[in-house]
């Protein structure tokens, strides 16, 4: 088990939104609250401080985590530069890192991705059927080696994960859960499906 004073949250929310209509999408509303708030939830109880990384409206984000950062380097670089911005900025060992528009997390997710780590050097969600590499738990010496790749020109998230110790955490029970929103009608589409769901008991 992983202290939780040890873990660092880090929310993205750092990019364009274009295929949104190029909306900050973590500030859009998802059955009442913003995108952003529904990934808080998921982290805050488990981590020992939250960051989200947003490069717009970041005063509007101030209520959601402990601290609002910018990528370290501007333009719109991509999930891997918010990653490296996270490394950089947390204060624990471990980072948990996970995308805004992603509100149907399970709630263990930090438990479960502390529990099965062990010696490796990241902790990546796996569905069933495909890894979700914005989904991880990484330890944070890793920021000079992303460094390095990022100075290099590497922007895949995989690519770089792979270049370390990295376990698949088993997360088959529950593969809805890591459905993305990349565009209006999903959001709806996602809105009414959980509507549907009936109560658990």
């Amino acid at each position: 088990m992983i202290p939780r004073d040890e873990l660092t949250g880090l929310i993205l929310a750092g990019g364009r939104g274009q295929r949104m209509g190029g909306c900050d999408k973590g500030l859009v509303a998802f059955r009442g609250r913003p995108l952003a708030g529904h990934a808080a939830e998921v982290l805050r109880e488990h981590v020992g401080e939250l960051l989200i990384v947003a490069n717009r409206h970041q005063q509007a984000y101030a209520s959601l985590a402990d601290r609002v950062i910018g990528d370290v380097e501007t333009d719109y670089q991509g999930p891997l530069m918010g990653l490296y911005s996270g490394l950089r900025a947390a204060r624990g060992r471990w980072l948990v890192v996970v995308p805004c528009d992603v509100p149907a997390l399970p709630a263990n997710l930090v438990t479960r991705l502390a529990d099965a780590v062990g010696d490796a050097d990241i902790g990546v969600a796996h569905d069933g059927h495909r890894s979700h590499p914005v989904v991880a738990l990484l330890r944070v010496t890793l920021a000079a080696d992303l460094a390095h790749c990022l100075a290099q020109g590497e922007r895949k998230l995989d690519s770089w994960q792979a270049r370390h110790r990295r376990v698949r955490v088993d997360f088959s029970d529950c593969p809805a859960a890591f459905v993305n929103l990349n565009t209006q009608a999903e959001r709806l589409r996602l809105e009414r499906a959980l509507d549907e769901e009936p109560p658990t008991s």
